[in-house]
Formats: C-alpha cells, sequence, structure tokens
C-alpha cells in the first residue's frame, strides 16, 4: 500500500472515531432524534455515511457494485450504538481492502456517474477524495447534532 493511502486510512479512521464519540452512549431514541426541519439524526448520518463512502469507493472507483440503497440510508431507526459502530467498522475495513488492492489503473480512469448525477465522468481518484471530504462535511453535522442532543 502507497504511503499516500496509509495517510488516507489514518485520516478516515480519525473521522469515523468522531463518529463514535457523536454516537457514544445514546439510546436508539436519542440516534434516531431529529434536531430540526431538514435535519437529520445521528443514525442517519453514520448509515449515509457508510454507505456513501461504500459507493465512491467500491462502486465508482473500483468498480466493486454495492447495489446501494440510498433513500434507505435516510430511513434508518431503532439501530443501537454498537449496530452503528458496526456500520462504520464495516466501512473502513472495505476501504482498508479497496486500497490495498486497488488497480492504479483505476485511479486516473474516468468513470462515468449514475444516471441522474449532473456531475461530469469523475476519476478514481477523484471518487476516493470525495469520499473522504463527504465523511468530514457529515462528521461537522453529527458533532452539531450531539451537541444539540445534549444540551436540548
Amino acid at each position: 500500500m502507497s504511503t499516500h493511502f496509509r495517510d488516507y486510512l489514518d485520516l478516515l479512521e480519525t473521522l469515523l472515531d468522531g463518529y463514535r464519540e457523536s454516537i457514544h452512549g445514546l439510546s436508539p431514541e436519542a440516534l434516531d432524534w431529529v434536531p430540526g426541519k431538514d435535519m437529520n439524526s445521528l443514525a442517519v448520518l453514520v448509515a449515509h455515511v457508510a454507505g456513501s463512502g461504500r459507493f465512491w469507493l467500491g462502486d465508482i472507483a473500483n468498480n466493486d457494485p454495492s447495489n446501494r440503497n440510498r433513500s434507505a440510508e435516510f430511513q434508518v431507526r431503532g439501530l443501537t450504538e454498537s449496530e452503528l459502530n458496526r456500520k462504520l467498522d464495516d466501512f473502513f475495513t472495505y476501504a482498508r481492502e479497496t486500497l490495498t488492492n486497488i488497480d492504479p489503473a483505476k485511479l486516473s480512469a474516468l468513470i462515468p456517474l449514475p444516471s441522474g448525477d449532473p456531475r461530469e465522468p469523475v476519476s478514481g481518484t477523484w471518487a476516493i477524495l470525495h469520499a473522504l471530504d463527504h465523511t468530514a462535511l457529515h462528521l461537522g453535522h453529527a458533532q452539531l447534532t450531539r451537541q444539540l442532543w445534549d444540551q436540548r
């Protein structure tokens, strides 16, 4: 594995630890709590980040279909902290295995995105970086949601 991917995985692990901190010690009720209109629960944020990360690293960068159901990620309810941690663990394990074994030619290849996505075809490298960026973006949402839960 290249140094770049080791660094990537270190950053990803740090971000996923942030999600674990955000959900630590919460009941399923708390994990399903939505702080306001057009906002997501902690459970939804974790399910979405795990599903999205798997999609960008696997489906797009590595041509390894996941059969992702994106809309289902936004409907999760009743999951425990342990079940959400398992989603994070599975995502990290998949990321490590994929980045360890990915064909370097896939990194520069342009990949068309699924129907309905307005972006141009993206490179495998772009998809891998986007997975990290997207994970970081939603970590901020998760941290704010936890703060709002703790202060309500």
